[in-house]
């Protein structure tokens, strides 16, 4: 059976790459003493697949992984305790759900991620400002790094939507600032390339002198577009667990 978990990234585990989570996982599955199916050959390998790599340093309540296990009898309910017990803090499974069938990865079949982020350098009205004239434009063209090498790209059509909620917080650990900012919450395509919150940023700020910065950000849905409706990773009836606080290190 394959089961598709659903977890949250917070707290001071934000700095670790995406491979450190990956090898995490494996540790959590082995100590739960799950069930895990591994690949074949020399150097066999749990069956795991992750979806789309969260940028280090970016917190998220909405990252997925897929993992078939050996068995059609596991108990999912208890999956998401059993789980977040295994893990390292800052690494908390909130949901679990069986799989029937064949599906897309979770790479291919997401199309947009909705973010959380603190625009640092502009005051709340700036940055409203400098939204509104982006989501006007019929282009916004950056430059930004692809496998090491500058590329020059039109991302105009990769944001599909922007607003700016207020005034940052000045309470999240690690992002006190003193500098003028606000808070955005955008949804931005990940096909036929991801745009990262840093990226938005750059094309927001092509008319303003000082550019805006990154603060703190935070993933907070992965979005499946099909046939005109839009719906997260889990189905609906996914095993739910109250949502997860940061534990102490």
């Amino acid at each position: 059976m394959k089961v598709r978990f659903r977890f949250v990234k917070l707290g001071k585990i934000r700095w670790t790459g995406h491979r450190d989570v990956a090898r995490m996982w494996e540790r959590g599955l082995r100590r739960a003493q799950l069930p895990v199916v591994y690949t074949g050959g020399f150097t066999p390998r749990p069956k795991v697949s992750f979806g789309l790599a969260l940028p280090t340093g970016h917190e998220s309540v909405a990252e997925y992984l897929d993992v078939e296990f050996a068995t059609a009898d596991l108990d999912v309910v208890s999956l998401p305790a059993r789980m977040s017990a295994a893990l390292p803090a800052g690494l908390d499974v909130t949901a679990a759900v069986a799989i029937d069938g064949p599906i897309d990865s979770l790479q291919e079949s997401v199309t947009s991620c909705e973010w959380e982020l603190e625009a640092v350098g502009a005051p709340p009205d700036e940055v409203a400002a400098l939204v509104e004239r982006a989501l006007s434009a019929d282009s916004l063209v950056i430059t930004r790094e692809r496998k090491g090498v500058s590329v020059v790209d039109d991302v105009r059509p990769a944001i599909l939507s922007v607003r700016v909620i207020g005034p940052p917080p000045c309470i999240a650990e690690g992002y006190v600032d003193h500098s003028p900012g606000a808070m955005v919450v955008a949804e931005l395509a990940v096909h036929p390339r991801s745009l990262r919150p840093a990226e938005l940023l750059t094309a927001l700020s092509l008319p303003h002198s000082g550019g805006l910065r990154e603060g703190h950000v935070r993933r907070t849905y992965q979005w499946i577009q099909r046939d005109g409706a839009r719906r997260e990773p889990l189905p609906l009836g996914a095993t739910n667990a109250p949502h997860a606080e940061v534990r102490a290190s």
